[in-house]
C-alpha cells in the first residue's frame, strides 16, 4: 500500500527499544513434545503449520530501529474501516495533520527547503537542499507518496522526499493526486502522468528519476508502464519501496508476515477496503493498478527496498523477479527486521541514511548530469 498506511501517523520518537522477555525456557522434553506435535502436523503435503510463537526485537539492528520495530500496530491506521465518505475524510485529515505537523521542524534540522508549486496542473513541492550539489543541479527526481491511496494527502505525503532530499542531495518535486472516496482510479495516474510530461520539459528525461514507497512504488511502476505506452519518454531510472504492485492477496508474505509486520499488520485491514475503493469496480490485476501483471520489458534500471517482516516482501520479490525475467537491471536490498516502510519512520536511525543512501548511489550510476539543451 503506500506508505502507506501508518505514514499517516505522526514519525515515532526514537528511543530505545526494551527487548520484551521472552517466553519460558523450554527443557528437553518440552521441545520433545513440540518436535512431535509439529512433525504430525506437517507429516502431509499442503499448507505449514507452526506453532504459536513470541518473535523478539531483534539484536541485529540499531538501538534507534529497535525502537521502531518494538512499536505497537497503529490504530486506527492500518485497520480503519468508516462506513462512508464523510467518516474517510475525517479520518484522512486528522491522519495527515499528525503527519505533517513535524515536517517544518525535520527540514529545518536536515537542512532542506520546500517550495510550494503547481506542476502540470498538480498541486506539488520543490524539495531540495539549502546547497545542491554540483553534480544534482540538473538532475530531478520525482516522488509518488504512499497511503494506500487514501492516506497522506497535501503536505503529509512529502515526508519521503525531505529524506531524499537531505540524505541523497537531490531536487525533487513531489505531488498531492487526487485519491478516492471523491477521486478515484484513473485520477491518481491522470495526475502523475501530468507532472511527469511537465517534469520533461523542465530536465532531460536522462537527467530524471522516479521514486515512490508502497502505493507511491506501485505507481512508479504504473506510470512507467503508461508512459511506455503512450510513447512518453522514460527517466533514467526508478526506485519502487516496497511497492504495492500487486493490489490482489497474492504473494507468500502476505500470510508469512501476518501479524508480524507491524505498519500494514494484515491484508483484511484497510488494504482491502483501500484497494476496493480506488479500484472503483475496475479489475484489479489490470496492470495500471497492480503492475505486477504488466509488460516490464523496457522499464529503466530499479532499485527496490524491503524489509524482512515486510508484509509487502513478496511483492518486492516478486517484482524483482518480474524486472530481471524481461531483461531489466534491478537491485533488490532487504533490511533485517523491517515492517513495511519503516525506513520513512525515525530520520535519525541509522538504517533509514542506509536506505536513501543506497538509493542515491544507485541513481547516480544512473542519471545524467548535462544542463537540458534549448
Amino acid at each position: 500500500m503506500a506508505v502507506a498506511l501508518p505514514l499517516a501517523v505522526a514519525l515515532p520518537t526514537a528511543v530505545r527499544a526494551q527487548q520484551p522477555a521472552g517466553p519460558p525456557s523450554a527443557d528437553a522434553s518440552d521441545f520433545a513434545r513440540l518436535e512431535a506435535a509439529q512433525n504430525a502436523a506437517n507429516a502431509a503435503p499442503g499448507p505449514r503449520t507452526v506453532p504459536g510463537r513470541r518473535i523478539p526485537v531483534p539484536g541485529t539492528v540499531s538501538p534507534e530501529f529497535q525502537a521502531v520495530i518494538a512499536a505497537p500496530y497503529k490504530t486506527p491506521a492500518w485497520n480503519a474501516d468508516p462506513d462512508n465518505a464523510a467518516e474517510w475524510k475525517a479520518l484522512v485529515a486528522k491522519l495527515a495533520a499528525q503527519t505533517a505537523a513535524p515536517l517544518p521542524a525535520l527540514r529545518e534540522r536536515l537542512g532542506v527547503v520546500s517550495t510550494p508549486e503547481v506542476i502540470g496542473g498538480v498541486k506539488a513541492w520543490i524539495i531540495a537542499p539549502k546547497v545542491v550539489p554540483e553534480r544534482n543541479r540538473h538532475r530531478l527526481l520525482i516522488h509518488i507518496h504512499g497511503g494506500g491511496y487514501v492516506y497522506n494527502p497535501g503536505e503529509a505525503g512529502t515526508l519521503e522526499a525531505v529524506l531524499m532530499a537531505a540524505f541523497g542531495g537531490f531536487t525533487v518535486i513531489s505531488f498531492d493526486y487526487r485519491m478516492p472516496p471523491d477521486a478515484p482510479y484513473p485520477a491518481a495516474m491522470d495526475d502523475a502522468m501530468a507532472v511527469w510530461k511537465a517534469a520533461l520539459a523542465l530536465q532531460p528525461a536522462g537527467n530524471m528519476a522516479v521514486f515512490g514507497t508502497s502505493t507511491g512504488g506501485g505507481m512508479t511502476l504504473a506510470l512507467m508502464l503508461r508512459a511506455k505506452r503512450e510513447g512518453v519518454a522514460l527517466p533514467a531510472a526508478i526506485a519502487p519501496g516496497t511497492p504495492w504492485s500487486d493490489l490482489t492477496e497474492t504473494g507468500d508474505s502476505y500470510k508469512a508476515n501476518e501479524w508480524l509486520d507491524n505498519v500494514l499488520v494484515s491484508y483484511d485491514g484497510v488494504l482491502t477496503r483501500a484497494a476496493k475503493l480506488y479500484a472503483a469496480g475496475h479489475d484489479l490485476r489490470d496492470p495500471q493498478l497492480s503492475p505486477i501483471y504488466g509488460d516490464l520489458r523496457g522499464l529503466p534500471p530499479t532499485i527496490l527496498t524491503t524489509g524482512t517482516r515486510d508484509l509487502f516482501l513478496s511483492n518486492t520479490v516478486r517484482t524483482h523477479r518480474k524486472l530481471r525475467q524481461a531483461g531489466v537491471e534491478a537491485s533488490l536490498q532487504v533490511f533485517e527486521g523491517m515492517s513495511h516502510a519503516q525506513y520513512l519512520f525515525d530520520p535519525d536511525a541509522p538504517e533509514t541514511r542506509e536506505v536513501f543512501t543506497e538509493i542515491a548511489g544507485f541513481l547516480d550510476k544512473h542519471l545524467g548530469t548535462a544542463a537540458k539543451t534549448p
